[in-house]
């Protein structure tokens, strides 16, 4: 691939998708070759909307085709299982919107079939991509406010009430905890690993999903993360890492910010400016294309164990609060946590 464009392939025509390919649209190094979807005219539509060259009337005709590099899956969390393995049975690379799947079993059966065959995986979790974080996680591994002992994290929105929607429906992975508690626990993971000891709370559905959650995770050190996310409130979508000489305080939107705010003792608030380009997509995409020219299989900015182990948090959790999705039936996790 060295000396010319990574090329993409679109797997889901969504507004993700969009986004996803208009920041695509931003890197000289990479072009958008193929799109696909279940139909021929959802297909047709973005290829015309995005000028996408070649447009395949299903998954299986995008993964086929030679002039795709690496694929973009951009479907609802229920389909990515499927999905993703597709992809990966072709022998492209992939890059997997966030949650990566249901559950760690399906997670780590991924993982093993990529690894089987040395293929390019990794989870599109732009938090960890995003220049502001990566720099907040530097200043943390520094001393910037001493020992770290806790994050506070929190993403709450009004979501739809219809039952149909998928965010209502348990068969599509709904609730409040995977699509938007997975960025509250990817923090605290990023900052503090994995937790020792998990609690929660959640209130739900008459149809079985969370609307409101809250997770308290402690940490073999003493730390402990608080952490919050809804379909019903909305809350102030901020986080906080709390040390023993200071604080870094993330606004709203602190999954994709651009500025934080460092807060030492006796020392004037600091505000440090990291903005990212694009829709913060970008991010994800120049790592996948380093990635590959360097001829890694996964990213060390995304580790596909840090993925697993977020979703065996996120598995715990809804073992704590009684939410069970079809697809627990049939993937289990071999390392699950217990309790």
């Amino acid at each position: 691939m060295t000396g010319r464009p990574i090329r993409w392939g679109i797997l889901g025509t969504g507004w993700m998708a969009g986004r996803f390919v208009e920041d695509l649209a931003t890197l000289p190094d990479a072009e958008v070759v193929a799109v696909g979807s279940r139909t021929p005219a959802g297909a047709d539509r973005f290829a015309t909307r995005y000028a996408v060259p070649y447009a395949h009337e299903s998954w299986a005709n995008l993964v086929a085709d030679d002039r795709v590099d690496v694929v973009y899956v951009a479907t609802p969390h229920a389909t990515h299982h499927d999905a993703v393995r597709l992809a990966l049975d072709a022998g492209r690379a992939v890059l997997c919107e966030k949650p990566f799947t249901l559950n760690a079993g399906q997670a780590v059966d991924l993982v093993s079939r990529a690894r089987a065959d040395n293929l390019f995986l990794m989870e599109a979790m732009w938090l960890r991509c995003v220049p502001a974080i990566r720099r907040l996680v530097e200043l943390v591994g520094d001393g910037a406010i001493g020992v770290p002992r806790m994050v506070q994290a929190d993403f709450g929105l009004v979501g739809p009430v219809d039952p149909a929607h998928r965010l209502r429906d348990p068969a599509l992975g709904g609730g409040a905890l995977l699509d938007l508690g997975v960025y509250p626990v990817t923090l605290a993971h990023l900052l503090f690993g994995e937790p020792t000891s998990i609690g929660a709370l959640g209130t739900l559905t008459p149809y079985g999903v969370d609307e409101s959650t809250g997770m308290l995770l402690g940490y073999p050190d003493g730390a402990l993360a608080s952490l919050n996310c809804s379909i019903v409130a909305d809350t102030p979508w901020t986080a906080a890492v709390c040390g023993s000489a200071g604080r870094i305080e993330l606004g709203r939107g602190f999954f994709r910010p651009s500025t934080f705010t460092v807060h030492r003792d006796g020392v004037v608030a600091q505000t440090v400016e990291v903005p990212y380009a694009g829709e913060g997509f970008v991010h994800e995409a120049v790592e996948v294309m380093r990635c590959l020219r360097a001829g890694l299989t996964e990213s060390p900015l995304v580790t596909l164990a840090d993925t697993v182990a977020v979703l065996r948090i996120l598995d715990a959790v809804r073992s704590r609060i009684g939410v069970r999705y079809p697809a627990d039936d049939r993937w289990q996790d071999e390392q699950p946590w217990p309790g």
